[in-house]
């Protein structure tokens, strides 16, 4: 059995919390920011986590998480 390997993209977009889930970063926050007010892009300034649906993919991307 070979070595399992990690998805080098999702290593880039998602971390392990201690409790075991996976924090991601919101997306819309990269460009087109006048239009959007201030209070919209603060929250998407904002950590959260992996729905419980997407949480398998996501562990199954990072075996070594």
């Amino acid at each position: 059995m070979p070595k399992l390997k990690t998805h080098r993209g999702a290593a880039k977009r998602f971390r392990k919390t201690a409790s075991g889930a996976f924090k991601r970063s919101k997306a819309m926050k990269s460009h087109i920011l006048t239009k959007k007010a201030a209070g919209r892009k603060r929250g998407l300034a904002q950590a959260t986590l992996v729905s419980k649906s997407d949480h398998k993919r996501v562990s199954e991307m990072l075996p070594n998480a």
